[in-house]
């Protein structure tokens, strides 16, 4: 594994922000690790990148909470984050990759409509993440490659995204609002 502090301190700070449901936080961290996985093109940054964006994903669906089985599956992804944690301290890269495994096979042991939801999540994250490669100058079919995705996939929502690929994560009151929020405090 390459960067390998960077990517702990990537996975202490999502462990953090999932237990505080901060699916914004998450989402930073997850292209942080991207912009790594850029330019190292290292299959354990690019998972980091895919299971952070996943989970982000997973936590700002609060209806997801109250379906059977979402305890579990909290349960064994904040576990394997701990131990991807402890095994990038001991310096044991195959013990990472089998926690960032059991991170995405946590969805097997699900059931129903959270099944179908959380296996979805993970699909569109690792095009999403695919997508954030390619614009990082990688060409698509190595990029397709290293995600697991196919060209079409990765082709398709490449084509369907905004000319910028910077989105704002908040939403800004126009000026008139603004103003008028202002003048009501003097009031």
């Amino acid at each position: 594994m390459q960067e390998k502090e960077n990517v702990l301190r990537i996975l202490q700070e999502a462990k953090d922000a999932i237990k505080n449901n901060d699916s914004i936080k998450l989402k930073l961290l997850s292209n942080q690790t991207n912009n790594t996985a850029s330019l190292t093109q290292d299959p354990d940054n690019i998972a980091v990148a895919v299971v952070v964006y996943s989970i982000s994903k997973i936590i700002e669906r609060t209806e997801y909470r109250e379906l059977p089985g979402w305890k579990d599956f909290y349960k064994i992804i904040t576990s394997a984050i701990d131990n991807s944690i402890n095994a990038i301290k001991k310096n044991d890269d195959a013990k990472l990759k089998e926690n960032l495994v059991a991170i995405r096979n946590a969805v097997s042991k699900l059931s129903g409509k959270l099944k179908e939801y959380i296996q979805d999540v993970f699909r569109k994250a690792q095009i999403n993440k695919a997508s954030k490669i390619y614009e990082h100058g990688i060409s698509m079919e190595q990029t397709a490659n290293l995600l697991g995705v196919t060209l079409f996939e990765l082709a398709t929502y490449s084509g369907q995204k905004p000319e910028t690929s910077e989105v704002s994560l908040t939403h800004t009151l126009d000026v008139k609002t603004r103003l008028k929020t202002a003048m009501d405090l003097f009031k």
